[in-house]
């Protein structure tokens, strides 16, 4: 089974906000997140979709999951590429 690490982006007072996840099926957690049914951290917002990469089984989508949530330089990165396209 595939796993998916991705990244969300949203605004909140003028700002931008980035979450992280790790799933098996990117299409119907986006929906939950945008639907207030996904993490408590992303309820009442709005999300679009910036990043996402496919992995082959959920471990090595976890190991990367956690190094994205914790390098803020790339999630700046991404977020700077995805807001200048």
């Amino acid at each position: 089974m595939a796993y998916f690490v991705y990244m969300l982006l949203t605004t909140r007072k003028s700002k931008f906000i980035t979450y992280v996840g790790y799933t098996s099926n990117l299409s119907h957690r986006l929906n939950q997140h945008n639907n207030s049914k996904g993490a408590k951290f992303t309820r009442g917002s709005k999300w679009k979709l910036i990043y996402f990469k496919k992995y082959r089984n959920k471990k090595m989508a976890m190991i990367n999951e956690y190094k994205l949530k914790k390098d803020y330089k790339l999630r700046s990165e991404f977020k700077t590429n995805y807001l200048n396209k």
